[in-house]
């Protein structure tokens, strides 16, 4: 047998990726499997949940075949993606419907005239905003999914976790659970009021069991049997325990196809805060069976890397992703130029789903470096809305931001964001945080770790980027730069009909 390493399963929006990460902090290894986006309707986003499992099973089974068998399986997750199969045959009802889904945009707006918001809002720290997966579930009850006992809805965690289980185990995490719409996130338990207002039965939903703690063993036919999976958290939660945010106030910004912003709050749930998110980070059952859980406020921005597949893929102003940084440094500033990438509405701390993308203030001198610069500058602005907004809700500043995600690669970045906010930026040597977490959940409960000092040990730094002094030309062009974006944002709401 190889060293001791938990194996990460890192199921994203693109793709599968599962990791070993080992004891003693070497070098991990890991493999990656893309799955296909399906687009059927304008404002739909589908995947084949069979596709997700055949890729979490090819991924698994290259590392086994290299590194041997772990000690333990963590699971994370696109969260709100939403998937129904029945748990006596394993069929699948139709393809899940995926986070970035904006169909039941209406169905929504509908609850919100019914004033139905501010149940919401105190039951489960969200929004009423088609992001979440309780409306989602509603519209496929509505479209052909079948009633009955042996139907299932979970989130793509718990369709995994049945798989490696042979159909053993139905269950999810609370970080997972809380990003449903259905979930009370202060009794912890799934919500009748909930299932209710969005005409979901709470009967088919999966049970919740602590992030941290064994869920059952592998049983798939084809992979290693018996294996411990101890560790279940939504990407973002994962990610946010990855980076080894333990202590209130301690906080993290991902950029991937969004940018999402947790910040530790502690162990008191807060009441909802407008403009963000209240959400479960995690919970970790003792050895004595105590459970104590943790909660987090958050940011939710729709685009920022998506936006940098745009400039890619739509526009042809790149080649490669990796080209948006070298490119947007040519050039001192964006020339006036703002892109508000709200291509799927805007999130926090706006929630509008009828916003639309824009870009505003083109002259015949504008270039491609300048929209490509406008786009990287989007990204630091929108964290800031989204923290100005954190910070009035809990009444305190983020000392530091520890960011991780692809476009955390671009220097440029890190230095438009320090002078955004005014406050340290941390990029960490091992930036797959996500991943990270997972294994560490999943490695805490089985005593890989011993305890979260010992995980937070593990954290290093790669690069620290200090903001300029208040009242330098450098922080009043920032300030300047973030109202011009404002008088953007603001033209590119409610923009679609409704």
């Amino acid at each position: 047998m190889s060293d001791p390493y938990v194996l990460a399963i890192d199921a994203g929006t693109t793709g599968v990726r599962c990791r070993c990460v080992y004891a003693d902090g070497r070098p991990s290894v890991s493999s990656y499997r893309e799955f296909t986006q399906y687009f059927p309707e304008p404002g739909w986003v589908e995947h084949d949940a069979i596709e997700i499992w055949n890729a979490v099973r090819a991924t698994f089974a290259e590392i086994v075949a290299h590194q041997g068998t772990p000690v333990a399986i963590g699971i994370t997750n696109q969260r709100e993606t939403v998937v129904a199969w029945n748990r006596a045959t394993g069929e699948v009802h139709g393809r899940a419907i995926v986070w970035q889904d904006r169909r039941t945009t209406d169905h929504c707006e509908r609850l919100v005239n019914a004033g139905a918001l501010e149940t919401v809002r105190s039951l489960c720290g969200l929004v009423l905003d088609p992001y979440f997966s309780g409306t989602k579930i509603a519209w496929m009850l509505a479209h052909g999914v079948p009633r009955g006992p042996d139907v299932v809805f979970g989130t793509i965690d718990s369709w995994i976790l049945w798989n490696l289980t042979g159909g053993e185990v139905l269950a999810t995490d609370p970080s997972n659970a809380s990003r449903t719409m259905l979930f009370d996130i202060r009794s912890l338990q799934w919500s009748d009021t909930l299932g209710d207002l969005l005409g979901v039965p709470i009967s088919n939903l999966p049970e919740v069991r602590p992030s941290s703690g064994r869920f059952g063993v592998t049983r798939a036919d084809g992979l290693p049997i018996g294996v411990p999976v101890s560790g279940i958290a939504g990407d973002q939660q994962a990610a946010l325990f990855g980076q080894a945010c333990f202590r209130p106030g301690m906080a993290k910004n991902t950029y991937g196809t969004g940018s999402f912003v947790l910040m530790n709050v502690g162990d008191r749930c807060p009441d909802p805060s407008p403009g963000l998110l209240t959400t479960v980070a995690w919970s970790i059952a003792d050895s004595n069976g105590v459970v104590e859980t943790s909660y987090a406020l958050e940011g939710s921005i729709f685009v920022t890397g998506a936006a940098v597949q745009w400039l890619r893929d739509g526009l042809g102003i790149i080649g490669a992703s990796s080209d948006i940084g070298p490119l947007a440094s040519t050039v001192e500033d964006s020339a006036g130029v703002f892109v508000v990438p709200a291509f799927t509405g805007l999130g926090s701390p706006w929630w509008d789903p009828y916003a639309r993308g824009s870009i505003i203030g083109i002259t015949r001198g504008s270039t491609r470096a300048h929209i490509a610069r406008a786009v990287v500058e989007a990204m630091a602005l929108q964290t800031r809305d989204a923290i100005t907004a954190m910070e009035s809700a809990c009444g305190r500043p983020i000392e530091d931001l520890r960011v991780d995600g692809g476009a955390s690669v671009m220097d440029l970045l890190l230095r438009l964001q320090a002078d955004q906010l005014g406050i340290t930026v941390r990029r960490p040597v091992d930036q797959e945080t996500t991943a990270l977490g997972a294994a560490y959940l999943a490695g805490l409960a089985e005593g890989v770790w011993p305890s979260l000092d010992a995980i937070a040990h593990r954290w290093l730094t790669d690069t620290v980027v200090e903001p300029h002094l208040p009242g330098s030309p450098q922080r009043l062009a920032a300030d300047a730069l973030h109202t011009q974006w404002l008088r953007a944002v603001e033209r590119s709401r409610d923009w679609a009909d409704h």
